[in-house]
């Protein structure tokens, strides 16, 4: 018995993972949309965009750096500086003087500078380069893979859209066939509220049995027009994942499912390997060893080398002696940094432990979620067949008992509940009948075997 059941369980996870049956029950252009104007997606998209940008960003600083500055400054006061040329130079003056029987060397007095410069210039463009620096391949290294892991986190969503456009999708198709469900009630119990008055007005019938028949069609009615809400909202919440005006109208595809197909496919896939959650946890890891590299580089020597070519002087006088050119090399070598890089190294270490705890519980988590949407889709498949046999059989009771009533046979309570039960069965086959497709998209999700183009 175990092996029959596990053999009929096979079978029908064969025939529900076949990726003919995905593709088959929502136009392919719909899918098409959501992926390029889903609003969502654009915002992840972005994010994307951010990490090239940033990773071009990280290239070009391996390239050299040059930027103008200039600086005028004018001062007065402050600090001085005293030059004794008088108490030098005045008695030579006086000796010559007396030399040459003259007044020709005239006396002269000490000078006081003031050490900041008054009306002064200085301008330069300054080129930088760094010679050696491990650091800057490492972050190169490490916004290469930021720039996956955000196209991992993509494809994640895009995955999830898949599946929630095709659920909404599905959604639509059973609101519309719950309102051709409930408009065929109206029918029947309008007919049966005519043929009542009909019979009232013969003097065969009872005024509780009309009374009875009005509430029926005004239940009915109720039940249509609620269906009909529920296709709005369906309509409005499929087309806000396409991001279209939310009364665009949706192409219906009718979507029957067949346990012939079944020998026409090929057996699903169980599997989570290809799940984008995966590969962002082992982006998130290679990230991780990264930043350790980093960290722990830290007593590394940095060579920089600059030049400046500049010219300074008083008055924006520009000549040879104000120009001048001016370079060498920048060496930094950390000695104390208050243990400040021991902790980064300590505590990135702490981050990949939490890496690997969560790649752990990840792997169990989608494991168990794709085998929760196994046991689901095979669940909703056999409650589908049920419904369907529920369905048939309350059909031919109402046919029955409709007939019997019409004679006289049967009585209005039995009438009314074999209606009943015929629209609450074809309904409840309806809604399982995309209970399947959509327990189908999850089990897609979930197994990540839907193929992008």
């Amino acid at each position: 018995m175990n092996k029959l059941f596990l053999s009929l369980t096979q079978l029908i996870v064969s025939f529900l993972c076949a990726t003919n049956i995905y593709a088959q029950n929502i136009p392919g252009e719909y899918i098409e949309t959501a992926l390029s104007n889903n609003l969502v997606l654009k915002e992840r998209k972005v994010s994307l965009q951010k990490s090239l940008v940033a990773l071009q960003q990280a290239r070009s600083l391996f390239l050299p750096t040059t930027w103008f500055e200039g600086q005028y400054t004018l001062a007065k006061g402050g600090r001085t500086i005293d030059i004794p040329v008088g108490d030098l130079m005045n008695p030579v003056y006086k000796t010559l003087n007396q030399l040459t029987n003259s007044n020709g060397f005239t006396s002269i007095g000490n000078v006081s500078e003031q050490l900041n410069p008054n009306n002064f210039y200085d301008v330069r463009i300054r080129t930088t380069m760094p010679l050696y620096n491990p650091d800057l391949k490492i972050n190169r290294d490490i916004q290469q893979q930021q720039v996956q892991l955000q196209q991992s986190e993509v494809d994640t969503y895009k995955r999830a859209l898949v599946k929630e456009v095709k659920t909404a999708y599905y959604n639509y198709l059973l609101t519309g066939k719950a309102i051709i469900i409930y408009q065929n009630a109206l029918q029947v119990v309008n007919q049966n509220l005519r043929m009542n008055e009909s019979l009232l007005k013969n003097g065969k019938g009872l005024p509780a049995y009309v009374s009875r028949a009005e509430s029926e069609v005004n239940v009915v009615r109720s039940q249509l027009q609620t269906a009909i809400n529920d296709q709005q909202n369906a309509r409005a919440a499929f087309n806000f994942l396409l991001n279209r005006t939310f009364t665009d109208s949706i192409i219906v595809v009718e979507t029957t499912l067949h346990d012939s197909l079944a020998t026409r496919i090929n057996p699903g896939q169980d599997g989570i390997t290809g799940r984008e959650e995966l590969k962002s946890l082992t982006l998130a890891k290679e990230i991780n060893a990264n930043q350790l590299k980093m960290n722990n580089g830290f007593r590394k020597p940095r060579l920089n080398a600059f030049l400046d070519l500049a010219s300074q002087g008083f008055d924006f006088e520009v000549n040879n002696k104000s120009i001048y050119y001016l370079g060498g090399v920048q060496l930094q070598i950390p000695i104390f940094a208050g243990k400040r890089n021991l902790y980064k190294i300590k505590q990135t270490a702490l981050e990949a432990q939490a890496i690997d705890l969560n790649t752990s519980n990840t792997i169990q988590q989608l494991e168990l979620a794709a085998l929760v949407s196994r046991n689901n889709m095979v669940t909703a498949y056999n409650n589908y067949q049920s419904a369907l046999k529920q369905e048939e059989a309350a059909r031919q009771y109402f046919k029955l008992i409709n007939k019997g009533y019409t004679e006289g046979v049967n009585s209005f309570i039995e009438f009314l509940d074999a209606r009943n039960q015929l629209t609450s069965s074809s309904l409840q086959a309806v809604i399982n009948q995309y209970k399947v497709l959509s327990a189908a998209a999850d089990y897609e999700r979930q197994t990540a075997s839907y193929s992008f183009k």
